[in-house]
């Protein structure tokens, strides 16, 4: 069966931390390693709770301003974000070859973040446009690797599940995709995901890049 649809995670594959830098710098002051501090503001039950909207993203940044002793004012949530996320660079030419793989193919994203995502998708960033569909694990109540929200990805593209790719930098989630008859790739570089995605639409699907 041909495939229809190719589905990107955003973190740590079209949105990737370049420069551990300034998140090693800001977690030094509250005397944490890059790892901790990161498992700090993504492990957190907070976030978690965001992650499936339960709770706002500045409901979960207050809570780490406050464990943090921090000021819980926008301003604060402001300039911790920026440092935490400085680093942080959004690979654009990657978006330009998934833009480009439509109208062939469906795009879409499938994430597990916060309920401002799709405001940075669209605004700040601006590469929704490469994407026919969004898929926000806040907005779905549910998180990967969990098999329903592949399930619902499913149903509201309307393809069966061999119909799509799915490219994400965490082996658990390809792992459960795989687990329910989608394609798999483990991201861990631009050049080898992309590569790997072109050989398998062309072993799948009459598939022809652009000129």
């Amino acid at each position: 069966m041909s495939i229809k649809a190719v589905i990107f995670d955003m973190g740590g594959v079209l949105v990737r931390t370049e420069d551990r830098g300034p998140r090693t710098a800001l977690g030094l002051r509250f005397d944490k390693t890059y790892r901790e501090f990161d498992e700090a503001v993504f492990g957190a039950p907070t976030s978690r709770q965001a992650s499936v909207g339960e709770i706002s993203t500045q409901a979960h940044m207050r809570a780490l301003m406050r464990s943090f002793g921090l000021p819980e004012t926008d301003a604060a949530i402001k300039e911790f974000r920026d440092q935490f996320f400085a680093g942080d660079v959004v690979d654009k030419e990657m978006v330009k070859e998934i833009d480009a793989l439509r109208p062939q193919f469906t795009t879409a994203i499938l994430s597990n973040a916060w309920d401002d995502l799709r405001g940075f998708l669209e605004d700040t960033w601006q590469i929704a446009y490469a994407f026919d569909e969004i898929f926000i694990s806040a907005e779905m109540g549910v998180v990967k690797p969990d098999p329903k929200i592949y399930e619902m990805v499913l149903e509201a593209l309307k393809l069966k599940p061999e119909e799509a790719v799915f490219v994400d930098d965490f082996l658990h989630n390809i792992e459960a995709a795989r687990k329910l008859g989608m394609h798999g790739i483990h991201f861990q570089s631009k050049a080898q995901a992309m590569g790997e995605l072109k050989e398998l639409l062309h072993s799948q699907n009459a598939y022809h890049e652009n000129p």
